[in-house]
């Protein structure tokens, strides 16, 4: 499969290559690098040999003479090879991309990846290209810098298939019309870098770019800025932006692909900050809603999350519970707080197990629980405080290698379709069911004059 992916990728840059030079976009390489990184234990013997087997191949099926397939191919396995070689120092930063300092990292993986092809571009320009030595490492290390930074970012952020796939089916619907906005300013940048023209008009895409980084992930300002860079290549290669430079100077084509990597680096640099600073943002916000031991959401998140709820379905049925661990003082001062902080989280992780999404636990305060059953008729909700009930007495694992059972009283409210009333008013008529769940004897479950032993 590599094997055909480097032919299918070599054969598409072989034909934007101008005549006796390097191609304008080279994408084997990036993508060759990007699989062996992103898929584990690729990075075998048969796998260089398979890869090698696709440039073979792809050079020799377009006219390549022997020597200069023998040249390019080990340029290009050699810089692969160099950069994979490099991200092993650090590869949870390259293979995540999901913190600033990992696009620096990315670069320092391009660099030695696009130096290491260099060594042979100084072989090459000489021999092939009657060019000089430093040229040809100059020249050739601006052309494979740019490949990588433009189409590694792309690759290594890429979700899989089946991911975006869903993503798209679920979001498509909520896409607003704001929401495109950045991509137009890229559009629009783009073809006024081609009506104006001028050295300047190489960056005319950097403001919608960094626009992308703000508002989009880290894939699609990715997928913006190779889309933008390739643009650009093609653009310049082609006299359309950047008139003023010459095809055929180096120096030019040197300074304007090294000037594009840079421009690249630039948005997903701040994507990447800006995905940090969103997970920090919603860790922080989780962390206000939720009580840490438990998981469950604390008592104010759980108010304003259950009124919600209640709003939006006023025509479904409801379980209210009220969950209190029986004795729990007394397992405090005979087993200390640190076995009654281990029955709490026990009974979070239980109490999560049992509930689906659209149901709402809360902690209210010391081993005081509710709980919020979405569309529950009165006996599924039975079921369910039952169900709660059992997986409480669970026998938690003492360090002494005894155990210790704990029990849970239920008070169970069932809220009927169109009842109207609100969580304020709903919880302390489940607290009084729970309350006379305790005074018949505890670890039962107590619903309005029916219970249950």
């Amino acid at each position: 499969m590599i094997g055909l992916v480097v032919l299918a990728a070599c054969l598409f840059g072989i034909y934007t290559r101008p005549a006796d030079f390097l191609a304008t976009l080279w994408p084997a390489n990036a993508i060759l690098l990007a699989m062996v990184i992103r898929m584990p234990g690729a990075a075998r013997l048969t796998t260089w040999i398979c890869a090698a087997v696709g440039y073979v191949s792809a050079d020799l099926l377009t006219g390549s003479s022997f020597m200069m397939t023998a040249v390019l191919t080990a340029a290009n396995i050699f810089g692969v090879a160099v950069g994979y070689a490099v991200h092993l120092w650090h590869p949870d930063r390259i293979r995540s991309l999901r913190e600033p300092a990992s696009v620096l990292w990315l670069a320092f993986v391009a660099a030695a990846a696009a130096a290491s092809a260099g060594l042979f571009g100084m072989l090459a320009n000489p021999l092939l290209f009657q060019r000089s030595v430093a040229a040809g490492w100059s020249f050739w290390f601006a052309t494979e810098f740019v490949n990588y930074v433009t189409i590694l970012p792309v690759l290594l952020s890429a979700p899989p298939l089946a991911i975006m796939a869903a993503r798209w089916k679920t979001s498509r619907l909520a896409i607003r019309g704001a929401d495109i906005l950045p991509v137009l300013a890229v559009v629009a940048s783009g073809a006024a870098a081609a009506l104006i023209g001028g050295a300047g008009s190489v960056a005319f895409p950097v403001p919608a770019l960094l626009w992308c980084a703000i508002v989009y992930p880290i894939f699609p300002t990715a997928a913006l800025t190779l889309i933008s860079g390739v643009w650009t290549l093609v653009a310049v290669s082609t006299g359309l932006v950047g008139s003023q430079f010459v095809p055929d100077n180096e120096i030019d084509l040197v300074s304007i692909r090294l000037g594009i990597s840079l421009v690249a680096l630039a948005p997903i640099m701040l994507a990447c900050v800006m995905q940090s600073r969103n997970e920090l943002l919603a860790r922080l916000h989780h962390m206000a809603m939720h009580d840490p031991l438990t998981g469950a959401r604390n008592r104010d998140s759980f108010r304003a999350t259950a009124q919600s709820v209640l709003e939006k379905h006023p025509d479904a049925p409801f379980a209210l519970m009220m969950v209190d661990l029986d004795h729990f003082k007394t397992v405090n001062d005979r087993f200390g707080h640190a076995v009654g902080d281990k029955a709490l989280a026990s009974f979070g992780k239980h109490a999560r197990a049992c509930l689906r999404t659209g149901d709402v636990l809360g902690r209210l305060g010391g081993e005081e629980f509710a709980i919020l059953a979405f569309n529950c008729d009165p006996q599924h909700a039975m079921g369910l405080a039952e169900r709660m009930r059992n997986l409480v007495r669970t026998p938690i694992v003492l360090e002494n290698g005894g155990s210790l059972e704990v029990t849970a009283s239920v008070g169970l409210l069932v809220i009927r379709p169109g009842d109207g009333r609100s969580i304020d008013e709903l919880l302390p008529v489940a607290d009084k069911l729970l309350y006379a769940a305790k005074e018949k004897g505890r670890n039962r479950v107590e619903t309005g004059g029916v219970a249950m032993a």
